[in-house]
């Protein structure tokens, strides 16, 4: 009843998932568990919009677009999210376990991605170097290219997974306060 209450986006008040682009979202994504609201407030991120995220998300979710990986490798960092990375620790295994980067320069990249405006010509270098690890390892280009892209989206402000994880479960407190005490969720809001 919380879930169905959740993806009639019936959810003025709610922590995380009141704005109008959560509310838009939910009816579309329509979580049913824990880690879909994970997903929901991963995605209505700038990062993931920006970096082309949202809509094969949503169309591998239903079933519309096969969900398909290059290798097991990238099966195994990406499968949780259907082969979209949404999460920052994605883009940092990605680099790792696909391009041949060290965890020190994953990190690294992390941190340019975050000031990536201010340190245009660094996420550049990065983007090369990821493309050109992802192609000395059997990747096609277009798999490199779109990864990179995906990653770059980050800089516009994409989630940890912990901390998605974190806002998921205010979120499934929130919304079943207001679902078994709409009289006192009420009362709190206007306090």
């Amino acid at each position: 009843a919380v879930y169905d209450m959740i993806c009639q986006a019936d959810t003025v008040g709610v922590f995380q998932i009141e704005s109008r682009a959560q509310m838009q979202m939910l009816p579309r994504l329509k979580p049913w568990c824990y880690y879909d609201l994970v997903i929901e407030v991963a995605i209505v991120r700038p990062g993931p919009i920006q970096g082309d995220m949202v809509h094969p998300y949503l169309r591998r979710r239903d079933g519309e677009e096969a969900v398909t990986y290059p290798d097991d490798t990238a099966r195994q960092v990406l499968s949780k999210t259907l082969g979209v990375p949404l999460f920052q620790e994605q883009a940092m295994n990605l680099a790792i376990r696909c391009a041949g980067f060290t965890p020190g320069e994953a990190e690294q990249l992390r941190k340019t991605i975050q000031a990536w405006r201010s340190r245009d010509g660094k996420i550049l270098e990065f983007g090369r170097r990821i493309v050109d690890g992802m192609l000395a390892r059997g990747y096609t280009r277009d798999f490199a290219e779109r990864c990179f892209e995906q990653i770059k989206g980050f800089g516009e402000y994409g989630f940890p997974e912990s901390h998605a994880a974190s806002f998921a479960l205010l979120v499934y407190v929130s919304a079943w306060l207001k679902h078994h005490y709409p009289d006192a969720f009420a009362c709190a809001l206007l306090n």
